[in-house]
């Protein structure tokens, strides 16, 4: 098995550095199934490949193989294994390649951070799908996709094509998301794991896919297939993706533009030629305007004008210290510590995957003394008294309330609204009148909701809570405000009576 990745980032030998394997030696690592080697077939300043090549012991391979598997026998004698590309390669580049994976870089830490200029190639590819499946899973990942697909026979044709594709990935990417895109979709083109799947894959997957799973179009067949379609993994793992955000409406309403890729994040000091700060700054394939004033800027996305609602309401209030319940990877979280109005900045969440992605996107590590000193990020149910909710101007509960089980919210009410007594609550949730407009959408907005609420029912729940609890509600609109449906978003704003 044979994979090349290529650069023409000068000087290409840098490729070296992030690899953490030197162009001018050859090394090898020993794998349970054989020998991966990794050797530089051409390293200059212009130019530099480095490639993986997998040799299989059949021996061992067939060893590993289960007397359970339906083609167990047969299999020892024939197979793909020796020369396609599959799960046995994406074992062996995590294993070999597990730095680089991790965007770790000692000596050049910027290099590991932007994306560079890649070219990926696999020689044989198992795919499942063919050609079009590739195209579907890269392409929506910032890849230029070539996929042609290899016949039965070159010299009778007519045999037509086997299940096998020539693959080349061109794009800008950061080294390690090129790794763990093909950590991860290799096995899943190949739809054939060589060893037994285990609940710590899922833990694997939601790892390798930080950053770019959560939004692929595709994440439940690639979900599904790289967990062997074992449907309780699969479950657990689409779950957990769930946590890690609440941005459906993005996806089902093409006209809305999405969240900045990464490409588009990065910053011109960071490029590494104009040419390629260009090609960040400008989304591909948007017309031009013909008109002499200045285009229009695209609408932002629903959950960028949830929290721009959030922090102008909290402004208007007055609120210097504020706790973000339900707080998931840290966007509105890192947005408040962006503001020094917000002296004190809480954030909890229930889930510890969410809170490990929020400390790395907040850059926690790297965050100045000043600035991590208005900070506490901890875990935490919002059915449990807890102290450190309290002593806030101010609670924030953003897209929270719809993933609680109704029969537990009156529990999370106790909690926010009669123990840590905040001045003043927000609260937004979807708007489910809306959902018509949403033309492809069957059900809920989001996997793990267990309710949505047309507006009169929010404010019925709205209006009740505060009377218990002695505070004032008011509710505002978040988004286009439909005149028949009412907005996509509903945001309450409860303000606690004086001296209750």
């Amino acid at each position: 098995m044979l994979l090349t990745i290529s650069t023409t980032a000068r000087p290409a030998t840098d490729l070296g550095f992030l690899l953490h394997k030197h162009p001018d030696r050859v090394q090898e690592f020993g794998q349970s199934f054989g020998t991966a080697t990794v050797f530089y077939p051409e390293a200059g300043e212009e130019r530099c490949t480095a490639a993986l090549l997998l040799d299989v012991d059949p021996v061992s391979l067939a060893r590993s193989r289960g007397k359970g598997s339906p083609d167990f026998s047969l299999s020892q004698y024939v197979n793909d294994r020796p020369y396609a590309a599959s799960s046995l390669l994406a074992v062996a580049l995590a294993d070999v390649f597990r730095t680089a994976r991790a965007g770790r870089c000692r000596i050049r830490p910027e290099l590991a951070e932007r994306p560079l200029p890649l070219e990926v190639r696999l020689p044989v590819l198992p795919c499942r799908g063919g050609p079009e499946l590739a195209g579907r899973l890269f392409e929506p990942l910032g890849w230029e996709v070539s996929a042609q697909a290899v016949p039965l026979d070159e010299g009778f044709p007519e045999w037509g094509d086997s299940r096998y594709v020539r693959l080349e990935l061109r794009g800008a990417v950061r080294l390690a998301d090129a790794l763990n895109h093909l950590y991860v979709l290799l096995p899943v083109l190949d739809h054939g794991k060589h060893y037994w799947i285990a609940p710590d894959e899922v833990d694997k997957l939601i790892r390798a896919g930080e950053g770019w799973l959560r939004d692929h179009p595709e994440r439940g067949l690639i979900t599904r297939r790289y967990l062997g379609r074992h449907r309780a993994l699969a479950r657990t793992a689409l779950a957990r993706l769930a946590e890690l955000g609440d941005d459906t409406e993005e996806r089902l309403e093409p006209a809305v533009a999405e969240e900045p890729t990464p490409a588009e994040e990065t910053s011109p000091t960071e490029a590494t030629s104009p040419a390629e700060e260009t090609a960040a700054a400008e989304p591909a394939g948007e017309a031009a305007v013909p008109r002499e004033e200045s285009p229009a800027r695209p609408a932002s996305p629903l959950s960028v004008k949830r929290r721009e609602a959030v922090l102008a309401t909290l402004e208007e209030l007055g609120a210097s210290s504020v706790i973000d319940l339900g707080c998931g990877q840290g966007e509105l979280t890192g947005e408040l510590l962006a503001r020094p109005r917000f002296a004190r900045v809480g954030a909890m969440d229930v889930s510890s995957m969410a809170l490990t992605i929020a400390a790395r996107k907040l850059k926690l590590d790297r965050m100045p003394e000043r600035k991590r000193a208005r900070l506490h990020l901890f875990q935490g149910s919002l059915t449990y008294t807890d102290k450190r909710l309290s002593g806030y101007d101010a609670a924030v509960l953003m897209e929270v309330v719809e993933h609680v089980d109704p029969p537990r919210l009156e529990a999370l009410e106790r909690v926010v609204f009669g123990h840590a007594r905040p001045p003043h609550v927000l609260v937004t949730t979807p708007n489910a009148e809306y959902n018509v407009r949403y033309e492809f959408l069957t059900g809920m907005r989001h996997p793990d909701h267990r309710f949505e609420w047309t507006r009169a029912e929010f404010a019925r729940w709205a209006t009740d809570v505060a009377a218990r609890y002695g505070y004032r509600f008011a509710v505002k609109p978040v988004g286009d405000d439909d005149p028949e449906l009412g907005p996509p978003t509903q945001m309450g704003v409860f303000t606690r009576d004086q001296g209750s």
